[in-house]
């Protein structure tokens, strides 16, 4: 009769020695990478609430304050009604940008006609214009046309770049989507307007949120061009915020105070393009 003494027991399975160290030196890789990009950010969302003695220091532990906040928002920064200039223009842009991305995306995804490669060939190499070269041309037009320190020389400068990639990214999305569900909807009896708004947009969705977000961050943290086409009336966050300083110099700490209202949006857009992008993938999949 077997006991539980005489039973076989199995030795568990060692790991070379070989293997144990790459996986050591990966680990260490993998928290060498994730400290040098986080670092800068949590340095800054520290020295946004420490005191202007105290953003000279290294303390970790320290009284936290408000005063940064208080201070950008009053005389002589007044950083609230660039914030709102910077919002109105970003939302121009996205109004602008999804829906004409949108119709041109599905245009060159289902219809067949001449020059349709090209034409997205040539959409494609605008993407790797450098701003530097429109520049000039676009600051001559805007200042014969009256449309210097506007938000709509801005509006209609960064529809130069987001609708390009809008167009792209949605064609992509278009692409990956069977043709027979569209057609399945014409047997039922939908117009290509209804395909369009009840069966092909809401399949597309996901692309359609990665474009309006993509389109979204680009216009509220572009610094170039608002650099060149803005003067006092139409300054946007990224621009107002280089005239925070003192007797001293610059206001490290609201300055970390200001640099964290421009990072807190595009934190949370980019958690919303990681969602809706990974669901993005699956579109068009066929069971």
């Amino acid at each position: 009769m077997t006991t539980l003494d005489t039973l076989p027991t199995s030795t568990p399975k060692r790991v070379p020695l070989r293997r144990r160290l790459e996986d050591g030196a990966g680990t260490l890789a993998t928290l060498a990478v994730i400290f040098f990009v986080m670092f800068p950010l949590v340095w800054m969302v520290l020295t946004a609430f420490k005191t202007e003695v105290d953003a000279f220091s290294t303390k970790v532990f320290f009284q936290p304050t408000l005063d940064n906040f208080r201070a950008i928002f009053s005389e002589p920064t007044s950083l609230g009604s660039h914030i709102w200039i910077s919002a109105l223009v970003a939302c121009l842009t996205v109004a602008i940008t999804v829906p004409l991305g949108a119709a041109a995306a599905y245009v060159l995804a289902r219809h067949r006609f001449r020059g349709r490669e090209s034409l997205s060939l040539i959409i494609l190499i605008t993407q790797f214009i450098p701003a530097v070269v429109v520049a000039i041309p676009f600051f001559t037009l805007f200042r014969s046309a009256g449309l210097i320190d506007t938000p709509i020389a801005l509006v209609i400068i960064y529809l130069s770049f987001t609708l390009p990639y809008a167009i792209w990214m949605l064609r992509g999305f278009f692409d990956a989507l069977p043709v027979e569900v569209e057609e399945a909807s014409f047997i039922d009896g939908c117009n290509e307007l209804q395909t369009l708004r009840l069966v092909t947009f809401p399949l597309v969705m996901p692309g359609i949120l990665v474009s309006a977000v993509f389109a979204f961050i680009s216009a509220w943290n572009e610094y170039f061009f608002a650099l060149i086409l803005t003067r006092q009336n139409s300054l946007t966050l990224p621009i107002a915020i280089q005239s925070i300083s003192g007797p001293r110099g610059p206001e490290w700490q609201q300055l970390a105070a200001a640099g964290l209202i421009v990072m807190v949006p595009i934190m949370v857009m980019s958690l919303f393009i990681r969602k809706y992008f990974v669901e993005g993938i699956t579109v068009g999949a066929v069971k």
